[in-house]
């Protein structure tokens, strides 16, 4: 009975929370003022992140750093965005100059937006600014989080507008990269949020803050945040799945045309990014603003007044710096293994996780005792890889059984369709032709007639 009431207080306190009157009260100008304050919130973290990052892959690359600029380099930000700014604004000939130039607004103002239902701040803990009691959240929705993959969704076009409207071959393939990839990743991404969503029993932000009262959803759903962090990763185009600004294989990716601002932006939109990735994963997973577990134990006021904000900035930076070690640790992947992993991996086992969270969620709705349930999950587990085993034996022998014995493999041409393409898996190039052996060599006489053949007639090798 005690998990039962456990579970039952836990539900009016996240219906509580779904409350949302609080929010649309302000004046006007209060609320211009917390607008601008997440304007300024993501800029300045965004240029603290850009000195960070240098500063913390130079010391895992035992290097300096920026240290010119500023004391220590701070502003090392402001110097890169002056020099930015101050480069030449070139327009190639060949572009569609009205979708060149809205491409980096397209990619830059939705990356701001989706911080405006990011709670800093517990929604009934208002807190004075001016005289006026006001919750430390923009605003809140019902559904907050599907506005949050609605507007990642429309960055996307950004980057492929900005790819195609170049004029360039280069800059076309890393956009159509850049949609393939966020695309495949984004449906994981998706499938986690449902996770949340089942266990929270609600899409309002501050809502499933509010369910992460007793205990974080990173210990209730940890395979929802394993997935998230790899597709949140793989969604700002960051190591080791930086794929559409390769420069190895692109030549720089879809940004290769642009220079001054418009290169700028969308670099801010990168970073931005960042920050709004780190925030949701925050909210949905690291109990949001929510003091960490050893502080919220002996100090009551650790969760009241403006000291949510502190926690929830700390949590940001790490998620920031796990970025950074990222990119400091892991080589760039291959395409064909980004794709493997977006549709291979993580779209199968966060549909497979997403039905046992909501089979938990049934079950418990359903007053089965704790035991009963992972006695049920167990069991359905067991016999779906029984099957999965039985299925893979039988079709392997049929395979071997319809397979003719002894056929060589179909030859492989590398310039079938008019121009050279790499071997699929499974097929190798044809042996390469070698030179004679070095003892079948003979030396070319200097001064015969032709090049290619020595002064007793023979052709030979030249040396």
């Amino acid at each position: 009975m005690t998990a039962l009431t456990h579970v039952a207080e836990i539900q009016r306190s996240v219906l509580a929370a779904e409350d949302l009157s609080m929010f649309g009260r302000d004046p006007w100008w209060l609320v211009l003022i917390k607008a601008v304050f997440c304007f300024a919130f993501l800029m300045v973290t965004v240029l603290f992140s850009i000195v960070w990052e240098r500063k913390v892959v130079a010391w895992m690359q035992l290097r300096i750093g920026p240290n010119r600029h500023g004391p220590w380099g701070l502003l090392q930000s402001l110097a890169d965005g002056v020099k930015l700014m101050l480069k030449e604004d070139v327009i190639v000939k060949r572009a569609d100059k009205v979708v060149y130039v809205l491409a980096p607004i397209v990619a830059a103002i939705p990356a701001f937006m989706a911080i405006a239902v990011i709670p800093f701040g517990p929604a009934g803990n208002e807190v004075s600014i001016f005289g006026h009691r006001t919750t430390m959240q923009l605003t809140d929705l019902p559904i907050a989080m599907l506005y949050v993959l609605a507007v990642a969704s429309v960055g996307i076009y950004g980057i492929v507008l900005a790819g195609w409207s170049s004029g360039s071959t280069y800059p076309l393939l890393g956009g159509l990269r850049s949609c393939a990839q966020m695309i495949s990743y984004e449906i994981a991404m998706g499938a986690a949020f449902a996770s949340v969503f089942l266990y929270s029993g609600s899409m309002s932000t501050s809502a499933i803050v509010e369910a992460q009262q007793e205990r974080w959803f990173i210990l209730l759903l940890p395979v929802s945040f394993i997935i998230y962090i790899v597709t949140m990763v793989g969604e700002t185009n960051r190591a080791p799945f930086d794929m559409p600004e390769s420069e190895g294989d692109l030549v720089g990716g879809f940004n290769t045309e642009y220079s001054s601002i418009k290169f700028a932006m969308f670099m801010l939109a990168e970073y931005v990014n960042m920050v709004t990735v780190s925030a949701v994963s925050v909210t949905l997973f690291l109990g949001g603003w929510r003091a960490p577990y050893p502080v919220s134990t002996f100090w009551e006021g650790a969760n009241h007044g403006w000291w949510p904000m502190l926690w929830f900035v700390l949590k940001v930076q790490l998620l920031l710096f796990f970025f950074i070690w990222l990119r400091g640790t892991l080589p760039r992947v291959r395409y064909d293994q980004l794709m493997k992993l977006g549709w291979k991996v993580l779209i199968p086992v966060s549909l497979v996780w997403l039905m046992l969270v909501a089979t938990v969620r049934a079950l418990r709705n359903e007053n089965y005792a704790f035991q009963e349930i992972v006695l049920y999950v167990a069991g359905a587990v067991l016999t779906v890889l029984v099957i999965s085993f039985v299925a893979d034996l039988f079709r392997d022998k049929k395979a071997k059984k319809a397979a003719p014995a002894d056929t060589p493999p179909a030859a492989f041409d590398p310039m079938a369709g008019g121009f050279p393409v790499p071997p699929l898996p499974g097929q190798s190039l044809p042996p390469v032709p070698r030179r004679r052996p070095r003892h079948q060599r003979e030396l070319i006489v200097s001064g015969a007639p032709d090049a290619a053949t020595a002064s007793d007639g023979k052709e030979t090798d030249g040396v």
